[in-house]
């Protein structure tokens, strides 16, 4: 048996891992507990630990003591500590997990919508496909259905081809040529602003025109690989590839896009100098792009997380370039539907007529649903469907914290971490007198009763401070006036030591079964 050294910097963690103190933990166990907290050992944070694992099992001993363990974890050390000591964003994963698949299987008998057949080689999808997955900003990962099927990313490329545009020429750069405002029509109607210019990003002409800024004086081999170099980059190098017969499928059927390329260059909307045949096949080369559900919740997770990849660390895209990105995909990036879903849904998203919805949900995740039955405007009809159905679930809303009234879970907080800041928030509350607070966190669910490590209860603290108001609000609700501290003072003796003798009284007719209990209709 191995003696562990608690001031090593991994000693502490393996003492935690280590429940039975035999001085030994096996490789399972240690991959168990990762993958409870969602965290894969095929994460390129952990590549040198998954090899040395890998060794460790070829050998006659393949139990990991405290010395082994500590050469295991070299760069890998502050993720682990973080997944042991649950500190990832989302701290109870497994039931995160579980919520999310009741999502994603209520959505697999839905048969609504029609594959688009406007470009041929969509038309040859399978209908029935369907896949889901999420990738928070700590790296936590989960897949569902068809996650590993390849597909285009058509129009959800947009937002990418607009980041590396912004990367170029910044935002006044890009703005010059592109305005960024919810057009209120069809992605590829034939329509420019009041200024002559493409209104914004997220529909196709305005994706020509940021392909018209990246890189305008490379040549057009040198330009894809510049682009699709940054979407493997975004994806956490994962998979990423290119379907010529979708690109040659896009060409042949693209008299509208061409259209859209010759209204912009007669309204002179283009940089000078700009070759159009050019643009638009770089354009059509984009929407080509190879992705899974897996590999570009990666890159949605990678916008969530202020432009830095959550599974390589790498820094794709500045921040202020993918503040600017998700600005235009909460107001403009679910083509005519943008606006209805900015309302309900409340984050930002893109969407192709591939069948694909990517989703952000800022400093917390990013998801990629696919399935490619679509509705008449455009949208995935399951994928749709499936985040109403995270949104109703989880208050991932941008608003649904305000005045902290949302009833949805909040996956980034443990159960016992809400039970805990419920009762802090109702204790601070009676402690300063705010009854309008109290009486909220009652109605969420907060024990009126409930007490601090102290033992101290909302009433020892109103009693103390002298808020007569809250103190008739909890005798109402039932407390009981004679609940002691860990020091065995009740509210009354706190009552008395503060000097406050018309609560002293007040709890006296409590305890003596004479207060009018009324309704307490407030709290109902």
């Amino acid at each position: 048996m191995s003696t562990v050294n608690p001031t090593s910097p991994s000693g502490d963690l393996f003492a935690l891992l280590d429940e039975d103190g035999d001085g030994e933990i096996s490789s399972a166990e240690l991959e168990g507990m990762l993958a409870g907290r969602g965290i894969e050992m095929t994460d390129p944070r952990f590549a040198q630990v998954k090899s040395r694992l890998d060794a460790i099992r070829r050998t006659m001993t393949p139990a990991i003591d405290s010395t082994r363990f500590g050469d295991l974890f070299g760069s890998g050390l502050s993720l682990l500590r973080k997944a042991v000591q649950n500190q990832l964003v989302i701290p109870d994963f497994q039931q995160f997990r579980n919520d999310v698949e009741h999502i994603f299987d209520a959505q697999r008998s839905n048969d609504g919508g029609e594959v688009a057949t406007y470009i041929p080689q969509l038309a040859n999808v399978g209908p029935s496909l369907y896949g889901l997955s999420v990738t928070t900003v700590d790296g936590q990962r989960m897949d569902m259905g068809d996650s590993d099927t390849a597909f285009c990313v058509q129009s959800s490329f947009k937002p990418l081809g607009y980041c590396l545009a912004l990367e170029e020429h910044g935002p006044e750069g890009v703005h010059n040529h592109v305005g960024r405002e919810p057009s209120g029509r069809s992605f590829n109607e034939l329509a420019l602003n009041h200024e002559g210019k493409p209104h914004n990003p997220m529909i196709n002409a305005g994706a020509v025109m940021s392909c018209a800024l990246i890189q305008p004086q490379a040549a057009m081999a040198d330009r894809f690989d510049h682009l699709l170099s940054r979407w493997r980059k975004a994806c956490g190098n994962e998979s990423v590839g290119f379907s010529n017969s979708v690109y040659q499928s896009e060409r042949t059927t693209a008299d509208r896009n061409f259209a859209l390329g010759y209204l912009m260059r007669e309204q002179g909307a283009f940089p000078p100098d700009t070759d159009l045949m050019e643009v638009l096949d770089f354009y059509f080369q984009c929407c080509s792009i190879e992705v899974t559900t897996r590999s570009m919740s990666v890159a949605a997770a990678t916008l969530a997380n202020g432009g830095v990849c959550p599974t390589t660390g790498e820094q794709v895209f500045s921040p202020d370039t993918v503040k600017s990105c998700l600005s235009l995909m909460l107001s403009c990036g679910m083509y005519d539907f943008s606006g209805e879903f900015a309302f309900s849904f409340g984050i930002p998203a893109k969407s192709g007529v591939s069948g694909v919805i990517i989703g952000v949900v800022p400093n917390t995740l990013g998801f990629a649903v696919y399935s490619p039955r679509l509705d008449r405007i455009g949208n995935s009809v399951r994928g749709l469907n499936v985040c109403r159905g995270l949104m109703n679930t989880f208050n991932f809303h941008m608003f649904d914290s305000l005045a902290g009234r949302s009833a949805k879970r909040d996956p980034r907080r443990g159960r016992t971490q809400d039970r805990t800041a419920g009762v802090t928030q109702m204790i601070w509350a009676a402690s300063v007198g705010d009854l309008d607070s109290v009486r909220q966190r009652a109605s969420r669910g907060v024990d009126l009763g409930c007490a601090d490590y102290d033992l101290r209860t909302p009433l020892h603290l109103a009693a103390a401070e002298g808020h007569r108001h809250v103190v008739e609000f909890l005798l109402r609700g039932g407390v009981n006036s004679q609940c002691k501290d860990r020091w065995g003072h009740s509210p009354q003796d706190e009552a008395k030591r503060h000097g406050h003798h018309e609560i002293v009284e007040l709890l006296s007719e409590q305890s003596l079964g004479q207060f009018d209990k009324g309704e307490l209709s407030c709290v109902a």
